[in-house]
């Protein structure tokens, strides 16, 4: 809705710069402007009109540039109101205005670009995989392990070698209510990587997060607009608890790269078994629970840190339902839960909106 206002906003202070414009051309007589505007100047007002519309447009649909053609509008507009200032110095106020939202979007896009240039980075030279998945690639998984692959229909699928997942939900912790986010990660299990961009509202306010590992090294870096830091961590129990993480994020989104040799697996019961992931120094594990159709119904870890008061405590994510994802069956929605001593505090609730896998490039528009 925010977004909708602002360009609404953006059109209309476009559209007022046109009467400068009919001035010059005796198209219209304004009261408001005695002074004489030579014709040079009145194609100068039409054209800040038109920037203004563009960067409405492009940041109606999400597009790049918005902002640089944002900057150059209020600049040129800025030098409309000076040379007419008797007249038009009260726009210098919206300009204000306008000038505070695109710095503040103009931080976000910065701090998004590290982002960006890793995904890119890794994207770098990737190449269309073409070797598929067969029965005899799974023959040494637990048997709980592959009906659970044949259930997610990734059998005679291509392996996976990266993936792209968009969420959206709400988190919270225990000092403040749950806020709405939306994220896009890209994983790479060559390193392997976790790239997860998020953009969260707290209070209406802009927070983005990016949460980095690559080399088996993670950070989290957290901020206001992408200006004012608020998180930002690094360190072995945050190396640590990340890997964890990556393996819950192969288990629920990329359950084809379960092969994966730096898993080991250990057969509890008739539906739950242990997987162990080593990433070099790290080595985490993780119950697996299944139902009887060999759903995945819970990831369960004793090696993960909750990151707000450096403690470890049992982390789950409890399923709630999965989706056809193209020609996949693959989790849809689940949740995010802490067991304090005090009893379980769900953190998360996570709504899988798409899942892409062996991607070659970078959607910018939808991603940036």
């Amino acid at each position: 809705m925010l977004r909708i206002i602002f360009s609404i906003l953006l059109i209309l202070h476009g559209l007022i710069h046109l009467l400068g414009s009919a001035r010059a051309f005796d198209l219209y007589e304004l009261p408001l402007l005695n002074r004489s505007i030579s014709k040079p100047w009145g194609l100068l007002w039409l054209l800040v009109s038109l920037l203004f519309i563009i960067t409405a447009s492009l940041f109606m649909k999400r597009q790049s540039g918005w902002i640089q053609i944002g900057f150059a509008s209020l600049i040129l507009s800025q030098l409309l109101l000076v040379v007419n200032w008797q007249e038009a110095k009260y726009g210098t106020i919206i300009n204000v205005i306008f000038t505070i939202i695109l710095v503040l979007n103009f931080g976000q896009h910065q701090f998004k670009k590290k982002w960006t240039t890793d995904v890119l980075l890794h994207l770098n030279g990737a190449v269309s995989n073409t070797e598929i998945l067969t029965n005899s690639d799974i023959q040494h998984l637990p048997a709980v392990v592959q009906k659970y692959l044949h259930y997610c229909q990734v059998i005679d699928k291509p392996k996976v070698r990266n993936f792209k997942v968009v969420m959206e939900g709400q988190m919270r912790n225990k000092q403040r209510d749950f806020f709405p986010f939306r994220s896009v990660q890209y994983n790479f299990l060559e390193g392997p990587s976790r790239l997860f961009f998020m953009e969260g509202k707290m209070l209406g306010l802009a927070v983005p997060g990016y949460h980095r590992y690559v080399d088996a090294r993670a950070s989290m870096k957290i901020s206001l607009f992408g200006i004012i830091p608020i998180v930002n961590l690094s360190g072995d129990t945050l190396d640590r608890t990340e890997t964890v993480t990556l393996l819950n994020d192969i288990c629920l989104m990329a359950p084809g790269a379960l092969i994966d040799e730096r898993i080991t697996w250990k057969t509890l019961n008739d539906s739950t078994v242990l997987a162990t992931f080593f990433v070099d120094p790290h080595r985490v594990s993780a119950e697996l629970h299944f139902d009887p159709q060999g759903k995945l119904i819970n990831f369960v870890s004793y090696d993960r840190t909750e990151v707000g008061d450096m403690v470890r405590y049992p982390f789950h994510t409890p399923i709630h339902a999965y989706t056809k994802f193209d020609q996949f069956n693959l989790v849809s929605q689940g949740d995010g839960t802490w067991i304090y001593p005090e009893g379980a505090f769900t953190y998360g609730k996570f709504d899988l909106k798409s899942i892409a896998y062996n991607l070659q490039k970078i959607d910018r528009d939808a991603d940036l």
